[in-house]
């Protein structure tokens, strides 16, 4: 959804931007091409990613700034560049592409790689060690609250029953689709791997951090601009966006979500289920 994204900015072209979702550099790109005096600070806490964005917006280095660091670190992040307030934040929550195609990662369930889903790989937290080491309750209750998986107790229990599983992620799938076979297009292993994705990298908590700390850090005029790709997170910024809102804090520049056009669905498929929300300052 970049046009959309691009639009709901509103840039300026001296303006400071930030987009907390720097992922290989598309969005980051984009804004910086249409800045002239004007910073995009690029933000990650996937170090690799960030480097191969690095690489993907050389031709707009001179108005660029990356920086490795999780939603909740962003103060630091500016207050490190000498930056006290910004005119617009970006955050696209979906997974990068670079680690949803490198089963080294261990984000996809369709290649064999190790169960790690770590998005900083400097943290000690894999999802193997969830798997392995959760009580069959914990780990339902897991699958449950982050994947909103129906079958999240069959699906512990075959999970527990396979222990200790092989350290791969092919070998996770199948034990999932073992206990919930397939219904529909996508595979039953998907909201498993979605929940231990979001527990790995405490991305519940890192949202909640971003949406209570942004608004302190955009200046009055300034815009967010958030892309959800799952209900949990849509209702989250939904949420905090309406709280502000009522607070008289910001206007609303969607009363309802923002889908991508058809086109966009048609030449990039994953897109379908983005939904994209926008406030400015007062």
């Amino acid at each position: 959804m970049l046009a959309e994204s691009l639009q709901y900015l509103a840039l300026r072209p001296e303006g400071t931007y930030v987009d907390v979702t720097a992922g290989l550099g598309g969005h980051t790109g984009a804004i910086a091409a249409r800045l002239t005096t004007g910073t995009v600070i690029a933000l990650d806490r996937d170090a690799e990613s960030l480097e191969k964005a690095r690489e993907n917006t050389a031709a707009w280095a001179e108005r660029i700034r990356y920086r490795q660091a999780r939603f909740s670190e962003l103060p630091q992040a500016l207050e490190a560049l000498g930056i006290r307030k910004i005119d617009g934040l970006l955050a696209d929550l979906g997974v990068s592409r670079y680690q949803l195609t490198e089963p080294e990662r261990g984000f996809s369930l369709a290649s064999s790689g190790p169960l790690d889903m770590r998005m900083d790989r400097s943290q000690a937290l894999t999802a193997a060690e969830l798997v392995n080491t959760l009580s069959e309750r914990d780990l339902a209750d897991l699958i449950f609250r982050l994947g909103e998986e129906g079958r999240s107790r069959q699906i512990a229990r075959a999970i527990v029953r396979a222990r200790r599983l092989p350290d791969d992620t092919l070998f996770l799938a199948r034990v999932i689709e073992g206990a919930s076979p397939r219904t529909g297009r996508l595979s039953p292993a998907t909201k498993t791997f979605m929940a231990l994705r979001r527990a790995v990298n405490g991305e519940t908590e890192e949202l909640d951090a971003l949406l209570e700390i942004a608004p302190g850090l955009i200046a009055s005029g300034g815009r967010m601009v958030a892309i959800t790709f799952m209900s949990l997170e849509d209702r989250q910024v939904k949420d905090a966006f309406r709280n502000l809102a009522r607070q008289g804090r910001v206007r609303l520049l969607t009363k309802h979500v923002v889908p991508p056009s058809r086109d966009e669905i048609g030449s990039n498929p994953p897109s379908r289920s983005a939904k994209l929300r926008a406030l400015e300052m007062a």
